[in-house]
């Protein structure tokens, strides 16, 4: 990431409060992380967003993390329409329909167990490695799995920040 600003970061600091909003909406779907940020404008650089982010996220309160987490489908099942999510969750593209069954049972234990959906940084990563991770989180408590998820949060709202800021 380079230093200077980029048209698409221009374009963010100068759009009308309503589109800033609903394209952080789009990155992450706790107001609270998008009231911070869209406070905080303008930006001089993609860096200096990016650690805004960081910094809006690990001020988020358990019910701000879980506003965040519902905005997120579960792994294997993207929501329809949306390119995003589809793109994130590309290694699952060529999943066996075992390998996908698994995910959903597992996904359903994981919900059960902790209330909101396995949330993982899907970018680059194949369905097998995100099945062993939900087998991994599983066992975590509460707290310890909480916080896990915020990380994961903090690198998946980089990526998405990246596309916007980097958007023509």
């Amino acid at each position: 990431m380079t230093s200077s600003s980029t048209p698409g970061l221009a374009r963010f600091n100068t759009s009308a409060e309503s589109d800033a909003t609903a394209a952080l909406h789009e990155v992450c779907a706790s107001s609270a992380w998008g009231d911070k940020l869209l406070a905080q404008r303008p930006y001089a650089t993609a860096e200096a967003l990016f650690t805004a982010s960081d910094a809006a996220m690990a001020e988020l309160t358990a019910a701000d993390l879980a506003e965040a987490m519902a905005g997120h489908p579960p792994i294997g099942r993207p929501k329809p329409g949306d390119p995003t999510s589809a793109r994130e969750q590309r290694g699952m593209a060529g999943a066996s329909e075992e390998l996908k069954a698994e995910l959903l049972e597992l996904n359903l234990a994981y919900q059960e167990k902790f209330g909101h959906v396995f949330l993982i940084c899907a970018t680059g990563a194949t369905g097998e490695q995100m099945r062993d991770a939900v087998r991994v989180r599983i066992q975590n408590s509460d707290e310890k799995e909480r916080e896990i998820a915020r990380g994961e949060l903090v690198k998946i709202n980089r990526i998405r920040l990246a596309r916007l800021v980097e958007g023509e």
